[in-house]
């Protein structure tokens, strides 16, 4: 099958990373596969070889490429909104089938004007995939759930050999409840048994979270490390991976956690019940709640063996529901039926 995606951004991110990782499946399956947009370098590398990739940076970039490249695709398969109005523009006139995956548990568009337009192209839409049942419920129009799937890694590391070290990998911004996970580690007491907190990522709520890090009495336990590349080998050395954000579509960071064998204490809302919430021992806790995330963070902090358990239950569920071959196949489904 010959397969477009489109997605309007220079940037790599958790969409343009699920497109990736879809395109590389697919090509294993033995699709031909066209990425139209994300970081040129970044979205060729993580794709793969048999993926060819073309920049496309705003909403006119997308719509030129869809133009040129639709007609000869079997489908065409929009990541966002912006790429959707751009896709069913440029397809006007076109019989090629358009798919769209919804990743956010919102309406489409950012303002009025954006949300008109988004509408109108939603008609040309053939079908509808929704990252999670969370989204799914969320969005308007009937959708098929398609989990998205990360890469299986084929070691556990135990408790033991790992540094004591909370990890929180996610942008800084208001949605993210970062202060949340801040305010946990110190509840959870984890510091004074040696433990620090490193906080990868960035964005406008950085000078409030250090702020808040001398306010709690935690500046020397807790560590900025600003936007990583690495965070699979954070990860990979880490103890516990805190989860905060309360409207998670699915969560692709806990997802890669679930994979690297890494224990996860995440807010129980969101796509976190569909990923963490699988696992019958999950260590679930409510939105905002602070004081349960510390206890929950300690009781795992305390307990290496317990660390070791949760963190096998959690990559056996990743392996078994969250591979990007699983994604690709149930895709495969969904472009059939509008073919």
């Amino acid at each position: 099958m010959r397969v477009l995606h489109a997605v309007r951004s220079d940037a790599f991110a958790g969409v343009e990373s699920h497109v990736a990782r879809l395109a590389r499946a697919q090509v294993s399956a033995g699709d031909e596969v066209l990425v139209v947009g994300g970081d040129p370098r970044r979205m060729t590398v993580a794709a793969g070889p048999g993926v060819r990739t073309l920049p496309s940076t705003t909403v006119g970039d997308v719509l030129r490429r869809v133009r040129q490249w639709a007609a000869g695709a079997d489908v065409v398969h929009a990541h966002m909104t912006a790429a959707e109005i751009a896709c069913a523009t440029a397809m006007v006139g076109m019989e090629t089938p358009l798919v769209v995956t919804r990743h956010f548990a919102r309406g489409r568009g950012s303002n009025p004007l954006s949300t008109v337009v988004a509408a109108a192209a939603g008609r040309r839409v053939d079908a509808q995939i929704a990252i999670s049942h969370y989204v799914a419920d969320t969005i308007a129009g009937a959708s098929v759930v398609i989990h998205p799937g990360v890469d299986s890694t084929s070691s556990t590391r135990p408790a033991r050999e790992r540094e004591p070290v909370v990890l929180v990998a996610q942008r800084l911004e208001p949605e993210k409840d970062t202060d949340v996970a801040l305010r946990a580690f110190a509840a959870s007491g984890a510091a004074a048994q040696g433990w620090r907190l490193e906080v990868a990522g960035d964005g406008s709520e950085l000078p409030a979270l250090r702020a808040l890090a001398q306010a709690l009495g935690l500046a020397d336990s807790i560590r900025f490390l600003g936007h990583r590349p690495d965070v699979p080998d954070l990860m990979e050395r880490a103890g516990v991976l805190l989860a905060p954000c309360r409207i998670e579509g699915l969560g692709l960071t806990v997802l890669e956690a679930m994979a690297a064998a890494l224990p996860v204490v995440a807010v129980g809302s969101g796509g976190h019940l569909e990923t963490v919430g699988a696992v019958s021992t999950a260590a679930l806790h409510p939105a905002g709640d602070v004081a349960r995330a510390g206890e929950l963070l300690a009781q795992l902090t305390g307990d290496p063996g317990r660390r070791d358990a949760y963190a096998v239950e959690l990559q056996r569920v990743q392996r078994a529901l969250f591979t990007p071959e699983h994604q690709a196949r149930e895709t495969a489904a969904v472009y059939r039926g509008v073919l």
